[in-house]
Order: C-alpha cells, then sequence, then structure tokens
C-alpha cells in the first residue's frame, strides 16, 4: 500500500507548490485509524518546520507533502511501511500502525529563493527612485505568506520611516525597496534568511518566517540633497531679481510629495511677507525664493534637513520632504528709493514743480503685479495737492518733484515710503510696492517756504491803518479777512495755493494775534520779514 491523500481545500491561488529539498512550515493533527490522537502542533502552538525530502521525516510524509501550496489542507493516510514499521515507537506508536494525518500548509520557502518584487502600482511620472543610502518614508502591512497579518503602519497612523541599504532593516526589506518611485505599490516577499531568521523577531514573527510586505512609498530623499526648482513660469520681462535682504510677498501651496496638501497661503487670503536669506523661513525657502522675479511661478523642493527635520510640525511629518508651489507677487530691498520712469515730456519745459506748488493731476495707482487699486480717471476728476506738504504719502511727494505740465510718469513706491507695513485695510495690501501712472495737468506756483501770503509790489508803510478801519486801534480777524481778500482780488497780494482760504486768514491772524485774546494792537502787528530781520540781528 502507498500513502494515501485527501485535498480537503486548495486555495484559489497557488503561486508554488512543495517540491523536495523545500523548506516547511505546517500544522499537523496525528491520529489513529480509530480516531485516537497521538500528536498536534497546535497543542504545542507553534508550526512544525522542517526540509522536505531530507529524510527529516517519515517516508510517508516526505511523499505526502509534495505538490503542497500554501494554505492547502490534506487528509493523508500512512501505511506503517512508510511509516514507523514493525517497531513502532516506544510508549507513543504501536508496531505496524496505519497513521492519518490533517496537514496544513503555512509556510514554504527553498535556500536558494530571492526576494520577489511584484510591482502592482507604478505612477506614470518617476523622476527619481530608491537608491542605497536614501532615507525613504513608507507605509506597509506585514503579513505571512498564508495572509495573516503580523504588523501594520496604518494601524499606528505614521509611516515607517529609515535608510535604505545602510543595516536599518532586514537585508530583504533594504533590497525590496531599492527602484521605488514615489507613489509606486510593491508586493516584497521575503525568505527567512533575509528576513528574521530562525529565531524571528521574538515577538510577532516565528524562527523560519517568510514575511510579505505590501508598500506604498510616500517620500524619498538622500541627506546629501539640495533643493530642487523647477521652473513654471518666468515673466517676460524681468527688470530685477530678488537677492538676500530683500522682502517678498508671494502665495504658496505646501505639499507633501504625495500630494497631501499641508498648508495653502491662498486659503487664508492673504500673501506670506517676509525677508529673504537671513533665516526668517526654513533653510530651503530661503535658498529657494533668491533670484526670483516679480510674477514668477516655481516650485521649489525641500529634502527635510532643509524643511522640518526629523520632528517636523504640525501637519508636516517629521523627514518629510516638502513641495512648495510659490507665485511671487512683489518684492523690494528696504534701501530702495522711488523710481521714477519719464513716459513723455512735453517740448516745452521749463516751469518744474517745486516744493509748495499745488498741483493737479490723473494717476492710475496699481500693485506690481497689474492689479489695479484706484484711479482717477474714473472719478472724472483730477487729485489736487500740495507738494511737500504731507498730503500725500512721502514716496509720492517724492515722485511728483520736478515736473512740468504734460509731463507724464510712472512713478514706483517701495511700501516703506508708501503705506508701510499695515497697507490700507480692505485696500493695499500691507508692506506692497505701489506703481503710480501720473499725468500733471496743471500747476500754481507755491509761496517762498513758511509763507502763506506775499506781496506781489510794494507793501504799503501804512499798512495796520488801511486794516484798522473803524480806526479804534484794534484789528479783527473779520477786518482782517476782509482785508486781504481785496488785497487778493486787486491782484496786490497772493495766497498760497491749495488751501483754504479762511484757514489761511485765521492762521496768519494767529500768528500776530501775539496775546490771544482776539484782536490785533498796532504793538502787535508786524511784517514777518521784520521778524525775521530782528531775529538775525539779534543773532
Amino acid at each position: 500500500a502507498d500513502v494515501r491523500v485527501e485535498r480537503r481545500f486548495v486555495p484559489e491561488s497557488c503561486p508554488r507548490t512543495v517540491r523536495p529539498g523545500d523548506f516547511v512550515r505546517y500544522h499537523y493533527l496525528g491520529a489513529f485509524p480509530d480516531g485516537t490522537r497521538f500528536d498536534s502542533s497546535y497543542d504545542r502552538g507553534s508550526t512544525f518546520n522542517v526540509f522536505v525530502g531530507k529524510g527529516q521525516l517519515i517516508a510517508g510524509m516526505d511523499k505526502a507533502l509534495v505538490g503542497m501550496c500554501v494554505n492547502e489542507r490534506r487528509f493523508v493516510k500512512i501505511p506503517p511501511k512508510l511509516a514507523y514499521g514493525s517497531e513502532g515507537v516506544s510508549g507513543v506508536i504501536p508496531p505496524n500502525a496505519v497513521l492519518h494525518f490533517d496537514v496544513l500548509l503555512i509556510d514554504l520557502w527553498n535556500s536558494e529563493d530571492e526576494v520577489q518584487v511584484q510591482t502592482y502600482f507604478k505612477p506614470e511620472k518617476c523622476p527619481r527612485t530608491v537608491q542605497v543610502s536614501d532615507f525613504v518614508r513608507y507605509h506597509y502591512n506585514g503579513t505571512f505568506l498564508d495572509g495573516t497579518l503580523f504588523d501594520s503602519s496604518h494601524n499606528r497612523m505614521r509611516t515607517y520611516d529609515t535608510y535604505v541599504g545602510i543595516g536599518w532593516l532586514i537585508p530583504g526589506m533594504d533590497q525590496g525597496l531599492l527602484g521605488m518611485c514615489i507613489g509606486e505599490k510593491r508586493i516584497i516577499t521575503i525568505p527567512p534568511f533575509l528576513a528574521y531568521g530562525e529565531e524571528g523577531d521574538g515577538k510577532e514573527i516565528p524562527g523560519q518566517a517568510s514575511l510579505v510586505f505590501d508598500v506604498v512609498l510616500l517620500d524619498l530623499h538622500n541627506p546629501k540633497d539640495g533643493i530642487t526648482i523647477e521652473n513654471q513660469h518666468v515673466p517676460e520681462s524681468c527688470e530685477r531679481r530678488s537677492q538676500t535682504g530683500d522682502f517678498l510677498r508671494y502665495h504658496y501651496n505646501g505639499t507633501l510629495l504625495d500630494g497631501t496638501l499641508f498648508d495653502s497661503s491662498y486659503s487664508r487670503n492673504r500673501t506670506y511677507d517676509t525677508y529673504v536669506g537671513q533665516g526668517y523661513v526654513i533653510a530651503g525657502m530661503d535658498e529657494g525664493l533668491l533670484g526670483v522675479c516679480t510674477g514668477e511661478k516655481r516650485r521649489i523642493i525641500i529634502p527635510p534637513h532643509l524643511g522640518y527635520g526629523e520632528e517636523g510640525r504640525g501637519k508636516i511629518p517629521g523627514s518629510a520632504v516638502l513641495v512648495f508651489d510659490i507665485h511671487v507677487v512683489d518684492f523690494h530691498n528696504p534701501s530702495d528709493s522711488v523710481s521714477i520712469t519719464v513716459n513723455y515730456k512735453p517740448s516745452n519745459c521749463t516751469v518744474l514743480s517745486k516744493k509748495g506748488d499745488y498741483l493737479k493731476y490723473h494717476y492710475n495707482a496699481s500693485l506690481l503685479d497689474g492689479t489695479l487699486l484706484d484711479s482717477t480717471h474714473s472719478l472724472g476728476k483730477t487729485y489736487n495737492i500740495v507738494l511737500g506738504s504731507g498730503q500725500v504719502v512721502v514716496g509720492m511727494d517724492m515722485g511728483l518733484q520736478d515736473m512740468c505740465v504734460g509731463e507724464r510718469r510712472t512713478v514706483v513706491i517701495p511700501p516703506h515710503l508708501g503705506y508701510g507695513e499695515d497697507g490700507v485695510e480692505g485696500e493695499v495690501p500691507g508692506s506692497a510696492v505701489l506703481v503710480f501712472d501720473i499725468e500733471l495737468l496743471e500747476l500754481v506756483s507755491g509761496l517762498p517756504e513758511g509763507y502763506m501770503f506775499v506781496w506781489n509790489g510794494e507793501v504799503s508803510p501804512n499798512l495796520f491803518e488801511e486794516i484798522d478801519q473803524n480806526h479804534d486801534g484794534e484789528v479783527l480777524l473779520e477786518e482782517f479777512s476782509e482785508y486781504i481778500q481785496a488785497q487778493v482780488d486787486s491782484g496786490k497780494g497772493k495766497l498760497a495755493p491749495g488751501f483754504d482760504f479762511e484757514k489761511i486768514v485765521k492762521n496768519m491772524f494767529t500768528n500776530q494775534d501775539r496775546d490771544g485774546n482776539g484782536k490785533v494792537t498796532a504793538e502787535e502787528f508786524k511784517l514777518k520779514d521784520q521778524e525775521a530781520k530782528e531775529e538775525h540781528d539779534e543773532l
């Protein structure tokens, strides 16, 4: 009689079957034909581990295991001549016993095996693959060959992070991860001699176990990496590129290599504003923001040692490569002054604007990226100011100097000469560079500095008497105001242009009313020139 095999269960998938020379791990129940059990691996809580076809088993078992799949269950009858024969085993198996075995195959490998890699998903783009000494972050499920899960990074909700190829991992994993792309998924099957060997890991993994890792690679870098810059859009005209010490305003989306978004300035609806090259941002960003133009879009890929390191931060895991897609909105340097470009100058350009002149001009105001902020054209009237009197931002006072009527200019004003770090709520962003297109339409010459009123001709020697119309030796504001008005109307005197008549007159009157009692006496009344002379005399 020979061995009789009944295949009780055969799994659908059977990639390999037992051949002589293979090593197997299996569970079994051993019984006599009457059902009396004489042995069981289940009672011992561990599989039976052995080479097949090398005489380490009874002959019938060596034959019965051949052709078996992992997870297959066989019911085996072995005659005594292929078992323990006429001798039996003292106290356990009587002479000439037929043996019945219920066998379940758990694991199977051969000492000639190598690591097996089966890629079941590969992304279209794969700019870089895992090499020896790279650092990777991956998720995995670890199972035995029979499908039992022994470990999973998904359950811990964090990736497994490690160097590859330098002995931090079991040898089979060091090998199985090589050549992988970000986003690739593969099944890595590792024989025990490239895993935890005869002893296992002392915890979940028994000795001589084959391991199957289902791996997805999320992240990859090398400690030698610098940042990578991919230019996506560079404006055609780029007069100036950012340098160390410049102040930049930019928008960004920050993602991990697998595309997970961790931060975005767009979602906050405001730019990120910072100095570059001075350590205010992570090292990789400090470097990646140098040499950009206003309006440029670039992708900056930053390895963790130039990012948030092994600790990570917020939604950024430790040792993560960061991908920033940035759009530069504007930049300036704190040392910048106002930049003036003359676009048109009339041929007759002799009268130039100076401090104190009253100017009427049109302008369009925009940001460096072209966003229109404001325009006098849309209001249908000019903007009118007295130059150098603080009625506009400092940069505008500078940009309107030495301009003639009909001239057109573009004036670029850095924020420290504009609306500063705060900007104007709802209108001008903080730290924004402003661009004004200006056309000067009218210029009324101002008076010499410090003067509100000047005489066009000789001054009357009996000035006080002329003003004091009722000759009571006191001049009231009303009398003073009427007199000045008459001088201006007749062309004998001139007021500083651009100011409110009543304000100027009141100002002049208060200057004369030394004791502040609302009346000016002959004693109090003095001309500014006289006063200046006296001061000089005193000096």
